[in-house]
């Protein structure tokens, strides 16, 4: 389910997903295929991680990718679950063809 609440952002962030909803900025946003995308993988990892063990995962591997980059905003693009989204949010089919935790294929860079 995709809701509307423009008072949840700040600066460019424009969607987030909190199970079992995904919450963007404006209505516009909504019709966005590409962010929906990006959001519906998250409620994937979420659900296979049964909820909130995702989010414990989410904050601890942003919190060491901060320690390690210095870098707060460099930490959240380099967090596995957000690799995984970004890398995949342009094919539209890939929720239907990803493997269970193909998160974990994005802990490493490479």
């Amino acid at each position: 389910m995709v809701v509307v609440f423009k008072h949840f952002f700040r600066k460019n962030y424009v969607g987030l997903t909190i199970w079992p909803f995904i919450i963007v900025k404006e209505g516009d946003y909504k019709k966005d295929t590409v962010l929906i995308n990006h959001e519906r993988i998250h409620l994937k990892q979420q659900l296979e991680l049964l909820v909130i063990p995702f989010y414990l995962w989410y904050v601890l591997e942003w919190l060491f990718r901060t320690i390690l980059y210095l870098d707060s905003y460099r930490a959240y693009q380099n967090i596995s679950f957000e690799r995984e989204a970004y890398a995949n949010e342009e094919t539209l089919d890939y929720l239907q063809k990803r493997r269970p935790y193909s998160f974990l294929n994005y802990i490493f860079r490479k």
